[in-house]
């Protein structure tokens, strides 16, 4: 007796100390698994699964099987997810901050995001940190352009038509140039294409190829209007929790993440393009006439962003253009 109840306190001993040296986080993202955010997260995870000894397992749940993308910050922020991955631009209504990488003609190419995302970075880490929520890194989308059923010689063209809008900043571009703002999540993008629901849309060549845009849409405008952010957060008090050299793991994990995250947007951008042209689309630079009238659009916003922002905004604007 006292030997199988010593066997049974040993088996205790050690089922509990394999939970305690185990913890287990859940990551949503709103993107397909094939995505190169969503596969830069599954190798995220699997370094900090290798660096920390299996102490941290992070589970990736792609394409909003989780949580659909606008819940996903308020998920790790009330920690129902551990860390998840979050469109910044779509939080602008929240705080003006957010969106600054969704203005338009602001910062056009990879230098220039990298740059702005510089400027934006300790506004943004102190705001996540008064929600408990840490940012671990953040992957620019490959810059957006315009995709359209119909040619568009100037933003006239674009009066009237169903403009699909996944963020603040694409509802007021298709306010400010006319087309009519119809909100479609990623996950649900292809059925609105094939069901009429919207017929024209800003985004980037990768959201293009994913949502297979070329069996729908005939002309992607390569308008280098803006390349939004994607950043992978952090429930605070789930990451105060581990120890220091798993902490660290996560840390070096994150930084790698990002430094490839970025290379990985530039070579998906230059594929993405050519995916489209094999498929029929006609990849076309901006007419003189709607680049002009899309930087117009851009000042507009650009004035009623810093309106909102204030002082704060006007600081990021002008270390960026430092």
């Amino acid at each position: 007796m006292k030997l199988r109840l010593l066997t049974l306190a040993t088996s205790l001993a050690l089922a509990t100390g394999v939970s305690f040296a185990q913890t287990k986080w859940d990551l949503p993202a709103g993107y397909p698994a094939t995505n190169f955010h969503s596969e830069n997260l599954v190798q995220f995870a699997n370094d900090v699964d290798k660096a920390s000894g299996g102490k941290l397992k992070i589970t990736v749940h792609a394409n909003a099987s989780l949580f659909k993308a606008p819940e996903i910050k308020r998920a790790v922020q009330g920690g129902q997810a551990q860390a998840g991955e979050i469109l910044l631009a779509n939080f602008q209504n929240e705080w003006a901050i957010f969106g600054t990488d969704g203005l338009p003609f602001l910062a056009e190419g990879y230098p220039s995001a990298m740059k702005l995302y510089q400027a934006q970075k300790p506004a943004l880490q102190k705001k996540l940190g008064e929600q408990g929520i840490q940012l671990l890194y953040a992957v620019a989308w490959p810059p957006q352009g315009i995709y359209s059923k119909k040619p568009l010689a100037s933003a006239a063209d674009l009066k009237g038509i169903k403009w699909r809008a996944y963020s603040p900043a694409t509802a007021r571009i298709a306010e400010l140039v006319g087309a009519q703002p119809v909100t479609v999540q990623a996950a649900e993008f292809s059925q609105a294409l094939a069901t009429g629901v919207v017929e024209s849309t800003m985004t980037s060549g990768a959201t293009g190829v994913d949502s297979k845009l070329y069996e729908h849409l005939k002309y992607y405008y390569d308008t280098q209007a803006w390349l939004p952010k994607n950043a992978v957060i952090v429930n605070k008090a789930a990451f105060d929790a581990l120890d220091g050299p798993t902490k660290q793991a996560v840390l070096k994990a994150a930084a790698d993440a990002e430094t490839r995250g970025w290379a990985a947007s530039q070579a998906v951008n230059t594929k993405t393009l050519e995916t489209l042209k094999a498929n029929g689309m006609q990849v076309l630079p901006p007419s003189p006439a709607l680049k002009a009238d899309l930087k117009k659009v851009g000042d507009v916003m650009l004035k009623e962003w810093l309106d909102k922002a204030g002082p704060e905004g006007q600081a990021i604007v002008d270390a960026y253009r430092k």
